[in-house]
């Protein structure tokens, strides 16, 4: 405990030396009983269930204590911290929950603790977001973002739902495409079917749950729900086990300048879809937790 107490007082002093925007903590760490008086926002996560799979495989393996072994190990660990400090730390980034600079994360593992120092400016996933944002506008991929990321988290009365985004290129993706039902967005006023508009975020969660696509403007506004997409999916590659919703989003990407944002009803895996390939995915299988 006594070496944990000084791990997390010197982190926190490196975060406010470096002029952190944030500090991420992961695992178990106690760093709400220390009654921390810290003007920079501090975030912790649940470790996840995988961690604990993976180090309980490494275990098992680590029967041959040679260097080499070791050494592969800690470089495992060490990689999938950073990953997941990424992810995480894009995530926030993108809601405007931090700001652009460096994120100082803070990793409990099952035997280590380490310290990391992340900068925003050079997150893979940010970088992604923005090639996206010459497609379309950042606030409209932003609350896109949002809306997935909160269905894809809590689902919609306690069920899970999967659906699909597909945004910009409109003429070209509803000529490539059907409704399926009588299309709820039919003669509304654009105020109504903006996705800018957070006051219209309820019901497009509620839409979520019928069969079909959402398609939306490059500006945000929805053109049409319960959609069916009309694609040839040959010599489209999408990793094995994810379904027709997932093809289509890439087809369609692939046929139109369009980008598409899929969610798992399985998984709670938002994936974004681009020029045919998976862009980039975000897991919401953690709870984020704000401490001051």
């Amino acid at each position: 405990m006594r070496n944990t107490n000084i791990i997390i007082e010197n982190a926190l002093d490196l975060a406010h030396k470096i002029d952190a925007c944030a500090i991420i903590v992961f695992g178990d760490l106690p760093i709400d009983e220390h009654n921390i008086q810290c003007d920079i926002p501090i975030y912790v996560i649940s470790k996840r269930p995988k961690n604990f799979i993976k180090y309980m495989i490494s275990a098992s393996m680590e029967r041959t204590q040679d260097t080499d072994n070791i050494s592969s190990q800690i470089f495992q660990e060490t990689t999938g911290n950073i990953e997941h400090l990424e992810k995480i730390a894009a995530i926030e980034y993108f809601l405007d929950r931090v700001s652009q600079g460096v994120v100082l994360g803070l990793i409990e593992s099952f035997d280590s603790t380490s310290i990391i120092v992340h900068k925003i400016e050079e997150n893979p996933i940010v970088k992604v977001m923005e090639e996206c944002e010459d497609r379309i506008s950042s606030d409209v991929l932003k609350a896109i973002l949002t809306i997935a990321l909160e269905i894809a988290d809590a689902g919609r009365e306690g069920k899970k739902v999967g659906t699909a985004f597909v945004v910009g290129d409109v003429e070209e993706v509803l000529k490539r495409s059907h409704q399926i039902i009588i299309n709820p967005y039919y003669g509304h006023s654009d105020n109504e079917r903006s996705v800018l508009n957070t006051e219209n975020w309820e019901s497009i969660k509620e839409f979520a749950q019928i069969d079909g696509v959402f398609i939306i403007s490059d500006d945000g506004y929805i053109h049409a729900a319960g959609r069916y997409l009309d694609i040839d999916a040959r010599d489209v590659s999408i990793d094995k086990g994810l379904g027709g919703r997932h093809v289509s989003a890439a087809t369609i990407t692939r046929d139109t300048v369009a980008l598409a944002v899929t969610i798992s009803e399985s998984g709670g895996v938002v994936r974004v879809y681009m020029d045919g390939i998976m862009k980039f995915s975000i897991e919401t299988s953690e709870r984020v937790i704000k401490l001051n």
